[in-house]
């Protein structure tokens, strides 16, 4: 009996699950009789649906209705929890860690493979600020939207509890770095849900909490357009929300954020949303690369000059065809790369049975913002939309997005619920640390005979 074809699909973001999703459908055949094979490797076993991660944080989508477990949605795909860290295309080959790999020390193991998929998605990209490693928070994942939201709670706890002035003061302060979607759609939903939470404090008003947005560039929300970033800027600044623009974070060390005009905001929170970068692993490939860190692509989704390799979404250079300019490429957005990823699934299945590829070919919608609750900015095939309207399209779009019908049903209930119902104020940051209790109780007690230290 021959081997079957092995598909190997890198990362579960996006593009992975969407592909293998996809592929699933289009080789049920092949799968069925064992002619081929799909894995899945990824360091988590669920997708996040990183467009409700501002919802998550502000209380409006519980955590696990954000995310959709890859198991249940790949019932006839392999799953590997793990990490690719090298692939040696030209050896068909992949090195990856598992859990197992790691509690039996014998290190990273290789898989080895027939297609290969690259979609490990992207990573925060940072800069050299001082202090930015030690306190600076980022939002792009699950964990860190709750961790954030707890955060924010707390430091509103300390305020209403400490006497010092200036630890109040720094305390309800958040800076957040990046005029993008995630930092201005977390910074809107963290302050509306932070604005609704200081009315349970005796002594924590609205106007003591200072909301600052900084942004290097002359514009905030750019993919909604010139004019709607505008109404953004003055909806934000009608909330009482510091925008800068042409500002940078310098430095945020000893819980001071320094800024580039020589703003020093003396604070305990500093989210750091400003841009992302493909992902290291692609670094760790023989495959081609542009100058931006991204794999060269066709418009077939094919890695370019390279047979048996196809990548997608945040780690692919796709050439724009539909673009009139030459040479732009497609943006890295989920708009795309859901889109790409069912040609990307498509076109492998067409591969694999001698069949012509076809263009990945997507004119840009547009795009949609929230602002906080009833509040948004869309800019959608020409039309220009704000306020209640924006707000309402930007949920109804992305609810149609997300994937499975569970998850539809439970964030329309969720949603529902919340407006007929006080929303939750209760910080969880105890789940972050869950032993620290036990441990607390478990240590053995001190000694009575032991004397302090003089």
């Amino acid at each position: 009996m021959t081997e079957p074809a092995r598909i190997l699909v890198v990362g579960g973001g996006y593009v992975g699950m969407y592909t293998a999703l996809r592929l699933q459908r289009q080789l049920r055949a092949e799968l069925r009789a064992g002619a081929a094979e799909i894995v899945v490797v990824t360091p988590e076993p669920y997708m996040t649906y990183q467009p409700f991660l501002p919802e998550a944080a502000a209380g409006s989508i519980s955590p696990r209705h954000v995310v959709v477990p890859l198991r249940r949605v790949l019932d006839r795909c392999r799953i590997v929890i793990g990490e690719v860290r090298s692939v040696d295309h030209a050896k068909r080959t992949a090195t990856l860690a598992t859990l197992a790999t790691e509690e039996e020390g014998t290190g990273a193991t290789e898989l080895t493979y027939d297609e290969l998929v690259i979609a490990p998605g992207s990573v925060s990209r940072t800069l050299p600020v001082p202090g930015l490693a030690d306190h600076g928070i980022g939002f792009k994942t699950v964990e860190e939207a709750i961790g954030l939201r707890n955060h924010v709670i707390e430091q509103m706890d300390i305020a209403s509890s400490t006497r010092d002035p200036a630890i109040r003061d720094a305390a309800l302060t958040f800076v957040f770095v990046g005029g993008g979607y995630a930092g201005v759609e977390a910074l809107a939903e963290l302050e509306d849900m932070a604005r609704y939470t200081s009315r349970y404090y005796h002594n924590v008003k609205p106007e003591d909490l200072r909301w600052v947005l900084v942004e290097a560039s002359d514009r905030i929300l750019p993919e909604v357009g010139e004019e709607m970033g505008r109404y953004a800027i003055r909806e934000l600044r009608g909330r009482n929300i510091d925008v800068r623009l042409q500002t940078r974070l310098d430095s945020c060390e000893d819980r001071v954020a320094v800024l580039s005009d020589g703003t020093r905001l003396p604070t305990r929170t500093v989210v750091w949303t400003a841009g992302v970068k493909p992902a290291p692993l692609l670094a760790a490939t023989d495959l081609p690369l542009n100058e931006r860190g991204r794999l060269r692509c066709t418009a077939e989704l094919a890695v370019d000059g390279v047979a048996h390799a196809w990548a997608a979404g945040d780690a692919a250079a796709v050439p724009d065809v539909t673009s009139r300019e030459t040479g732009k490429e497609c943006a890295p957005n989920a708009q795309h790369a859901v889109r790409q990823a069912k040609v990307l699934a498509e076109n492998i299945a067409a591969s694999l049975r001698g069949q012509p590829l076809k263009q990945y070919a997507h004119a840009y919608a547009g795009s949609v913002a929230s602002l906080g609750l009833h509040q948004g900015v869309a800019h959608v095939y020409g039309r220009k939309l704000k306020g209640y309207p924006a707000w309402f399209m930007h949920r109804a779009y992305h609810l149609s997005r997300v994937p499975t019908f569970n998850r539809k049903a439970r964030v329309l209930a969720e949603w529902t619920l919340s407006g007929l119902f006080k929303r939750e104020i209760v910080s969880l940051g105890s789940l972050e640390h869950p032993r620290a209790e036990f441990e607390l109780a478990a240590a053995p007690p001190p000694d009575p005979g032991d004397k302090p230290s003089s």
